[in-house]
């Protein structure tokens, strides 16, 4: 019973705050800084000054504003949030990412993806959700964020096909996602706590490290053999002269047919 609030509780709070970022639409498109400038102008001070995290869903402030995070509701689609940083972090190429102290955001991220099952009033299984960040030239905004939400059901199924296959170190995915090679790792353990995608984008894919930016990186829920829980991490870099800007949150659904 308690459940059956909540979930709609948060998709009242959902379509409200959709209304009002809609409303923002044009500005955000047009200011790669809305995002900071709503986590930091309005999510923070009230939930600093009110205990109210609006218009954001969620602000942690657990270690501090520098070390904190927020998650909002996007404009685009029913189920999708993102996680934002509190501190300003433009993305995926900042050094502070793989600072031995940095705090991974995946695994906050992928903590919080209950949000997209409270928006759709059911549970969703582990292969049925998502993690992505955009690369440099892939995304619109600057302010590192992480969309949280339901995985394309082509994908789904093209990874489900190639799980057995996917080992513990970067190799090329034997199929194409979306149009695009990407590579796969597999990483085992039912979080990401102790696995931080950036670092291990940074320390097992040559070069990557020097070009972070041009990366986008995906992690998706999966069971491995005997029902093992785990994620496939996935990585493509950058080519936009050949249509490539390395966008992984097209592996997105951000109408969420698997949830319907």
């Amino acid at each position: 019973m308690t459940v059956a609030v909540d979930a709609r509780w948060v998709a009242i709070v959902a379509g409200f705050l959709i209304g009002l970022l809609w409303h923002l639409a044009p500005a955000q498109a047009a200011n790669p800084n809305k995002l900071w400038e709503i986590v930091h102008g309005k999510c923070v001070p009230d939930e600093q000054q009110h205990g109210d995290p609006w218009p954001c869903a969620k602000v942690d402030l657990t270690r501090g504003a520098g070390g904190g995070f927020a998650i909002l509701k996007d404009i685009n689609g029913a189920t999708q949030y993102l996680l934002i940083p509190t501190r300003r972090i433009y993305g995926i190429e900042s050094p502070a990412l793989l600072t031995l102290s940095a705090l991974n955001y995946f695994a906050e991220a992928w903590e919080n993806r209950s949000l997209v099952a409270w928006a759709l009033l059911h549970p969703m299984p582990r292969d049925t959700l998502s993690l992505a960040i955009n690369s440099d030239v892939g995304r619109t905004q600057n302010q590192l964020h992480i969309h949280i939400d339901c995985v394309r059901a082509d994908v789904r199924q093209a990874l489900l096909s190639q799980r057995s296959a996917i080992g513990p170190r970067w190799s090329p995915l034997n199929v194409l996602l979306v149009g695009h090679r990407y590579r796969a790792m597999r990483i085992t353990g039912e979080t990401l706590a102790g696995q931080n995608p950036f670092k291990l984008l940074a320390r097992g894919v040559p070069g990557a490290r020097a070009d972070m930016g041009r990366h986008t990186l995906v992690v998706v829920g999966m069971l491995f053999a005997g029902d093992v829980p785990g994620f496939i991490l996935l990585d493509d870099r950058a080519d936009p002269a050949h249509g490539d800007r390395s966008s992984g949150e097209d592996l997105q659904d951000h109408t969420c047919a698997l949830g319907h």
